[in-house]
């Protein structure tokens, strides 16, 4: 049986238990709400973690790559719905997935797109599964839930055989928020424009069967879900710091870290130096602009328990500094010798785990077991 302590660093480390929590922890919450629950597969992008959260009572997955869609596929996961505004050049391997067997929703935000799928699936004779994105905060993209463009873009859609899935939305925007009183506020914005837009599709004789909303924060956050058919959410499955941050999860439900080792020492900085630069870390600083700060992620020691007030201060390529927050600890060296194993939780679980092959899963039975992840696109 391999153990931690045998583990080569840097190396992403998985607590199977606290990941466990965290699916059931949303499940549950989903299935009070009696909606199907597709969880984004972008942030594990790991077979083992969505069969995980399917057993759990998920409902089809969440991609954020082709790639991934077919490597779930392969993996038997069937009802796949691709987050991403879909571009002439993938039509052809997203209908290749379609003719597999896959029920692959593809998304658009644009009549132009909208008609570009229209066109090519007349010409292949498909009848290609289309949902339009709703922009329900001004994060990213997505059509506003009341232009006029919705419903040209539906027609488009409609107009050339196609069908119309539903509408989904993303409120990223709830990133940036830190407060009960702010997330409940956000989780009814998405809700509410996502069903406006629904309605107003069938109120011109146009139907909209789906209607999907969804972030962790949002998710975790709605007091009501009135006209929502689905929610999805991603990086619960591990959480990070930023998502301690705005208020969804504690440190202790942190599913991810990072693996190191103290390979050295600033003494007079109060300074220990570790082998996890920010190709391990990314160079995500997403706490940065939040109240608390976490610099490259909390340091923790080898057992996972939080050391308060040390942090991954700065990043080279391959190497970290690990420090005191305020006063320096002039004897940092004492208190971390070279050698010494310590694990940083992320501020980005999903940039973090995207600098590793696979994950060193730590199951309640003990050792350590290998997941793959996907890479690519």
């Amino acid at each position: 049986m391999t153990l931690i302590r045998q583990l080569s660093t840097p190396a992403a480390v998985v607590d199977a238990r606290r990941m466990q929590r965290n699916i059931e922890r949303m499940q549950s919450r989903m299935d009070a709400f009696g909606l199907r629950f597709r969880p984004h597969a972008k942030t594990a992008k790991c077979l083992p973690v969505v069969q995980a959260q399917i057993a759990a009572g998920a409902r089809g997955i969440t991609v954020s790559t082709l790639k991934e869609a077919e490597q779930f596929f392969e993996g038997g996961i069937a009802d796949i719905l691709y987050a991403v505004g879909m571009t002439p050049d993938k039509l052809p391997r997203a209908l290749a997935l379609c003719r597999r067997g896959c029920d692959l929703k593809i998304i658009t935000d644009s009549v132009a797109m909208a008609r570009e799928i229209g066109s090519f699936g007349k010409r292949h004779g498909a009848a290609l599964e289309v949902w339009i994105e709703i922009d329900t905060d001004g994060h990213r993209s997505g059509i506003k839930p009341g232009d006029a463009v919705l419903l040209d873009a539906a027609r488009a859609l409609h107009d050339a055989g196609m069908r119309l899935g539903g509408v989904m939305t993303h409120a990223g925007s709830s990133y940036d928020c830190d407060s009960r009183e702010a997330l409940l506020a956000i989780s009814e914005q998405e809700r509410a424009g996502a069903v406006l837009a629904a309605q107003r599709l069938r109120d011109h004789g146009m139907a909209c069967p789906g209607v999907s909303v969804g972030s962790t924060p949002t998710a975790l956050s709605a007091a009501r879900l009135e006209g929502v058919t689905e929610v999805r959410a991603g990086v619960y499955v591990f959480f990070d710091l930023v998502m301690h941050n705005v208020g969804v999860c504690t440190t202790d439900e942190i599913a991810m870290s990072v693996l190191t080792t103290v390979i050295g020492h600033q003494e007079e900085k109060g300074w220990a130096i570790v082998d996890a630069g920010w190709m391990a870390m990314s160079r995500d600083r997403g706490t940065q602009k939040q109240k608390h700060d976490f610099g490259y992620g909390q340091v923790c020691a080898e057992d996972g328990a939080v050391l308060d007030g040390y942090l991954m201060s700065g990043a080279n390529q391959e190497h970290g500094i690990v420090s005191r927050a305020g006063e320096p600890d002039l004897g940092i060296a004492e208190r971390f010798p070279i050698g010494t194993r310590l694990r940083i939780l992320p501020n980005h679980a999903c940039a973090t785990a995207a600098q590793f092959p696979e994950y060193q899963v730590l199951p309640p039975e003990g050792g350590v077991q290998a997941w793959p992840r996907f890479y690519g696109w």
